[in-house]
């Protein structure tokens, strides 16, 4: 954590000297205005360029850890959270109680009980809930 502060620190401090640099040569009037704006232009999108890669290099986790936690907050039970992880991969209720053996009734059943355990109202709310959670990768 230091050495991002430190960095963001020498490239914040770098930034201000360059402006302060640009801003003297403009009084002196070195260079026609419009190269003072190239040059500011062209620090900025170098250094949101940097900073997009810097963001996309850091990826996310290769390794899922479940939130234990919420589950027995929220008391969800294993068959409420098969259903819950086969929600998040866009299957229908048929699908789900063909997967696990179940009938459509008891799939409707886990799905009620998903939305009033996650105190929510559809399918997309319970899966973004569920991850937010980290119930569900």
């Amino acid at each position: 954590m230091a050495r991002t502060i430190l960095l963001w620190a020498l490239v914040l401090a770098v930034g201000a000297f360059a402006l302060q640099w640009l801003e003297q040569q403009a009084l002196i009037g070195v260079f026609a205005w419009r190269t003072y704006v190239g040059l500011i232009g062209v620090a900025f999108a170098a250094g949101g360029v940097w900073v997009g890669w810097e963001i996309a290099a850091r990826g996310r986790p290769d390794v899922f850890q479940r939130n234990e936690a919420a589950l027995a907050a929220l008391g969800l039970t294993g068959q409420e959270v098969k259903v819950l992880e086969r929600l998040a991969a866009g299957r229908s209720n048929k699908e789900i109680a063909r997967d696990l053996g179940l009938s459509p009734n008891t799939v409707k059943t886990h799905v009620a009980n998903l939305y009033g355990k996650l105190e929510v109202s559809r399918r997309t709310q319970a899966v973004g809930k569920a991850r937010e959670l980290a119930l569900i990768p």
